[in-house]
């Protein structure tokens, strides 16, 4: 595959594109949790309909991933897809803001939930792709630094106008459950309407500005079912794809039950009314983590050049653990600050250093050419855990008896877990193009 070196400009398109998914994706961890609550308070129903975008993510992104590397079109193999998805990610994100404000019943708003999640894998595997597909493999510790660095700061914005704009209709309206005063005020649909101008902004600038390098020509493509089994056969892959898996669903444990973790800390109980009263805080602590993942993301860029993958990935799952560890112990707001703003740090370095991997694998193995298809299998590994954790997380909290704390030690099992796998991977050394 050609390719123009390291180019600033594309990792900053890139990056652009990264912000603006990670603001529909915040939008979505942020305020789809308390929305729920006005129709339920079962947490394995409000895990299960959030978990709809884990079934989702675990079959398009490879599906797509896998014909996109054969596109043959004037346009490239990626960014059709990018700007298809883009558009209709920013719609689906107006139709669940206009779907609560209507009271559409909770099977329709779970509806719109799944159209927005539809929309945004629709291009998730290709966005991923197009990093490899246009950065050497000595210099994407670097780019993935600056990618995760604005992604992470994509959820920050959001997290952070969403507070923002619970605390000003809190003092409007003198109600003192956040997501009830902001549902009260025109301010709700500001952070729906803000999300679907990057999403589409993003997603036009990439398609007329970024230019993608030529295509290979793939002499011998593989099947679809060779393609999937070839990673069961490699045990690089397979490692890293099972190791992935189990890292973010102990992310999305905490993620998802963030709201009702709180409310059991702080006020014993996860009942509808004490999630409302912490929704305002909760996107405050979202808006804390997401710092310090950028405080983690760069130097874990760097550190994946120049110290070695394994150390850097160990380094990051281990500083994301052992918070988790403690949070069994937790009992006040401030140990619950302490404890995300460690495990944010942990996360950047994590997940900078995880990003190239697979690109420097396929590089090691020749086969650079596939891309889309096995980020796309990168992408279902992220997607499976959202809903392992939405529906296991929940039953788990509900066989617990409401216990939401349990999620923290069981979520640190899982990454400490992961960590043999990576450390005995045979083919994690820096690839060098001449």
């Amino acid at each position: 595959m050609k390719r123009k070196g390291f180019s600033w400009g594309v990792v900053l398109g890139l990056a652009l594109l990264g912000f603006s998914r990670s603001t529909g994706w915040a939008l979505n961890k942020g305020l789809s949790f308390p929305l729920l609550s006005s129709y339920t308070g079962s947490a394995f129903v409000k895990g299960t309909i959030l978990a709809v975008e884990g079934f989702i993510g675990l079959f398009i992104p490879v599906l797509l991933g896998y014909y996109s590397d054969t596109l043959k079109s004037k346009h490239g193999r990626r960014r059709p897809f990018i700007m298809a998805g883009g558009l209709l990610a920013g719609i689906a994100a107006l139709m669940i803001y206009t779907g609560y404000a209507m009271g559409v019943p909770l099977w329709g708003f779970a509806l719109t939930l799944g159209f927005f999640y539809l929309s945004m894998h629709l291009y998730t595997a290709q966005y991923r792709a197009l990093m490899p597909d246009t950065i050497e493999s000595g210099q994407r510790g670097k780019a993935s630094g600056v990618i995760t660095l604005l992604e992470w700061a994509g959820n920050l914005f959001l997290f952070g106008l969403a507070g923002f704009l619970i605390a000003k209709a809190v003092a409007e309206t003198g109600e003192n459950e956040g997501i009830k005063a902001l549902a009260q005020t025109p301010y709700l649909k500001i952070p729906f309407l803000v999300t679907a101008v990057f999403l589409i902004g993003a997603a036009l600038f990439v398609y007329f500005i970024v230019r993608e390098p030529e295509a290979p020509e793939i002499e011998e493509d593989e099947s679809l079912w060779k393609y999937l089994k070839s990673i069961v056969e490699n045990r690089d892959f397979l490692k890293f794809y099972a190791a992935q898996t189990l890292w973010w669903m102990s992310f999305e444990f905490i993620a998802i039950f963030l709201y009702g973790i709180l409310a059991y800390i702080l006020y014993g109980s996860a009942t509808e009314e004490n999630i409302k009263a912490v929704t305002s805080l909760g996107l405050y602590l979202m808006a804390l983590f997401n710092i310090t993942v950028l405080l983690g993301a760069l130097p874990g860029g760097i550190i994946y050049d120049k110290l070695g993958r394994r150390l850097s990935i160990i380094l990051g799952g281990i500083i994301f653990a052992l918070p988790q560890l403690w949070g069994w112990f937790i009992k006040s707001q401030t140990e619950i600050v302490i404890a995300l703003g460690v495990a944010g740090l942990g996360w950047g370095v994590l997940m900078a250093a995880s990003y190239p991997v697979i690109g420097d694998l396929l590089t090691k193995f020749e086969r650079e050419a596939f891309t889309g298809r096995y980020y796309g299998f990168f992408e279902a590994t992220r997607s499976l855990p959202v809903l392992l954790a939405g529906v296991i997380g929940g039953a788990i909290v509900d066989l617990a008896g409401e216990n939401y704390r349990v999620l923290f030690p069981i979520g640190a099992l899982l990454v400490l877990l992961a960590m043999p796998m990576i450390w005995y991977m045979r083919n994690l050394d820096v690839v060098k193009e001449g």
